[in-house]
């Protein structure tokens, strides 16, 4: 049997967002429904600089950080929607985030987003990063929905 004709191919993040290193937290799909949810990996090495000052002797992974992974893990599930081709979601506010895990280098962290709503101009979605089955983090977390531009 060929492994590679069973597993579904998905883009890379890099296809989707416009983030790049230092601040592309995802570095792999492994499902994806377009414009309704996305689950994705961050493999955290302990080679990454915020470990270094957070916290010396107890390495620990910002809050602030997961919870923009689960934003990141929500835009590509916004953005591989046919609907928003052209387009780009931005971070438009957080509810309810919980911590309930550390993360620790050589973690994986497995990213969960689900968009509850979407429309042409915002949308709304909801996220659960966890590592080993148990949960590190859980968010609500609003987007804006903007015209895309192109840099160079």
């Amino acid at each position: 049997m060929n492994d590679s004709a069973s597993e579904p191919e998905f883009p890379r993040p890099a296809d989707l967002l416009p983030h790049r290193a230092p601040f592309l937290l995802v570095d792999e799909i492994i499902e994806l429904e377009p414009g309704e949810r996305c689950v994705a990996h961050w493999h955290l090495t302990g080679d990454e600089a915020f470990f270094a000052g957070h916290f010396p002797g107890r390495p620990t992974l910002p809050g602030v950080l997961m919870v923009e992974a689960l934003a990141q893990t929500a835009g590509l599930a916004a953005a591989s929607a046919s609907s928003l081709e052209g387009k780009l979601a931005l971070f438009g506010g957080i509810d309810k985030a919980r911590f309930r895990r550390q993360v620790t280098p050589g973690d994986t962290l497995r990213l969960e987003a689900t968009i509850d709503r979407l429309s042409a101009r915002a949308g709304r979605a909801s996220g659960t990063a966890s590592v080993e089955d148990q949960t590190a983090c859980e968010a609500s977390m609003m987007f804006l929905i903007a015209d895309a531009t192109t840099a160079n």
